[in-house]
């Protein structure tokens, strides 16, 4: 199948697409929950297709220590292995040199982990993660970078990033030459990554804007790890198109659920009397039959609680994402933002960054903010 990216609709510098993957037709822009070892954590396949996820993202550096690439390729691959008929896509196991960072050593030949399972010691060269990853049997796999944290400074964020240029050339030589990985080579998805490690707002939605403005407008842009409904909001207003976080599963884990509003938080007593849904507007299966309540009760014993939440922040992103597609194909995501951010910020404090977000992806959000302070740099790399 031939790989490609259509832009169907614009606004200013935000855009809707049509992504043709292997194993499925992608609408962007979308989100792709985070599966680590091959599972959303309690949730079944038909679930996940049930609220429209378009695209799973496993972890090569945890897949190929369990179970192992090996023994998923003799399988048949991920998508036979977790029997799932939709899109995948790979990280490269960079993220883990800064999640795992006390268990790594970096070097310009990889990096190698000592392995949390039996510690013993395992390299991950450049060229390894892509046979990894072959093996796996992505749609998308991922060159290996060299990560950093955004809060550091100094000659280590120079000597991250022209490794990481090398690495590059490594990957793409490492890469199986077939017709499919020719096309994913032409197609190029380009990954704006290292962001949501703890760096200010501000320096995120500019670090953002930077790229999405210096980018190829024909290739998709990812911006990794990113899963906030508001940053994804701004992201796609800036031009980015895909994003993947732990967020949605790993916060109603913590008994909290995703609402227009914000979030909600069903561990507190103030939820034990409250026969209401989560979010009446909601039409997931969750909103449809369990009430606050019930869910508080559960949540504070039960495992179901938190899986009752995570297919209900999932279909939320789900919904989000398609929502920010057909906004902009039919010409109304300037209304879409607006009326988002009314929701999320009533009282019209809008938050300073996200206002000047806004000002530079061309969108006009003073009806949504008690008072607007822009201190934009207005210059072309914008």
């Amino acid at each position: 199948m031939a790989l490609k990216f259509e832009v169907l609709g614009r606004f200013n510098r935000a855009r809707a697409a049509q992504l043709t993957l292997p194993h499925y037709l992608c609408q962007t822009p979308l989100f792709m929950p985070v599966g680590t070892q091959g599972t959303i954590k309690g949730l079944t396949k038909n679930q996940l297709e049930e609220i429209g996820c378009q695209i799973i993202l496993g972890n090569t550096y945890h897949l190929a220590l369990r179970p192992t690439s090996e023994l998923i390729d003799e399988l048949g691959g991920l998508h036979k292995f977790m029997n799932w008929p939709r899109a995948l896509l790979t990280d490269s196991g960079g993220f883990q040199m800064v999640s795992l960072l006390h268990l790594a050593d970096i070097t310009e030949k990889g990096v190698t982990f000592q392995s949390p399972v039996d510690g013993k010691p395992m390299l991950l060269t450049p060229e390894e993660s892509i046979q990894i990853q072959n093996r796996i049997g992505a749609d998308i796999i991922m060159a290996l970078d060299d990560v950093v944290r955004t809060t550091i400074t100094g000659p280590r964020i120079e000597e991250a990033m022209y490794r990481t240029l090398r690495w590059i050339d490594r990957c793409i030589a490492g890469i199986y030459v077939s017709e499919v990985w020719l096309n994913v080579i032409c197609l190029g998805i380009y990954a704006i990554g290292g962001l949501a490690g703890g760096e200010d707002k501000d320096s995120f939605w500019r670090v953002v804007a930077q790229c999405t403005a210096a980018l190829p407008e024909d290739k998709p842009r990812y911006v990794m790890g990113v899963g906030y409904p508001l940053d994804i909001v701004v992201c796609s207003a800036l031009g980015a198109d895909m994003y993947d976080c732990v967020y949605p599963t790993r916060t109603a884990r913590f008994g909290t659920a995703l609402v227009p509003e914000g979030v909600l938080k069903l561990k507190h007593q103030a939820m034990a009397n409250d026969i209401r849904p989560i979010d009446p507007m909601c039409e997931c299966m969750v909103c449809k039959n369990y009430t606050r309540a019930y869910i508080h009760c559960l949540v504070t014993k039960d495992a179901m609680g938190s899986q009752l939440l995570s297919y209900h922040n999932l279909y939320y992103m789900m919904k989000l994402s398609r929502d920010l597609h057909s906004s902009i194909v039919e010409g109304r995501f300037p209304e879409f933002v607006c009326k988002f951010l009314q929701t999320m910020f009533p009282k019209g404090d809008v938050p300073e960054w996200v206002c000047n977000a806004m000002e530079v992806a061309g969108i006009d959000i003073s009806s949504c903010c008690r008072e607007m302070r822009f201190d934009v740099d207005k210059s072309s790399t914008l």
